[in-house]
């Protein structure tokens, strides 16, 4: 994802103390990074449409026919929210250490409070709060950026979208130019 201020003021939060409600902040002087209001945006937006695939589990019988990449236009089928609900599990195992996941696990798919996190990991509040924080972050920026499909934005994900190299012409089979002879 191209980082920009078009791409995060509508994610940033309002009242975030280091961009303001703008979603870019300043670092090193003069270059411009996304804020962590926007990751912990990105991954909570993530993490609800995770809830409405699993709470609509014993209901999945959709299956949506989709086009892949190639010449010849083949088309595959595809369950895309056990598909995303997988993807999601598995970027978070894969991208957080063995104490972040058991937080993960027990506060985000559990749904335990964090009196339960700390007395079961023996964590204090803040020390809980902060590593929540902490993995919101570091899952929402996994998210936007993951390479070739990343998991946000959503509709991109869910609509199956094709996403094409730079440079390559839009046309399957350009016109050819015919070259007429220059005297008569």
């Amino acid at each position: 994802m191209k980082w920009n201020r078009s791409n995060t003021i509508a994610l940033a939060n309002g009242s975030c103390a280091h961009c303001h409600g703008h979603g870019m902040r300043v670092v090193y002087r003069k270059n411009e990074a996304p804020c962590d209001c926007v990751f912990r945006a990105i991954f909570r937006a993530c993490l609800s449409r995770f809830r409405e695939c699993v709470a609509s589990g014993a209901h999945t019988g959709s299956v949506s026919w989709e086009f892949c990449g190639g010449h010849g236009g083949y088309r595959t089928y595809s369950r895309k929210h056990e598909e995303y609900t997988a993807d999601f599990c598995l970027v978070s195992r894969r991208l957080l250490d063995e104490s972040e996941h058991s937080l993960f696990r027990y506060y985000f798919l559990l749904g335990a409070d964090w009196k339960l996190c700390s007395r079961q990991l023996k964590m204090d509040r803040g020390t809980v709060f902060h590593a929540i924080y902490r993995i919101e972050k570091k899952l929402g920026r996994a998210f936007a950026e993951l390479e070739p499909y990343p998991l946000f934005p959503l509709n991109e994900y869910f609509a199956g979208v094709i996403r094409k190299q730079p440079g390559m012409s839009m046309t399957a089979n350009p016109r050819p130019t015919i070259q007429l002879p220059l005297s008569a």
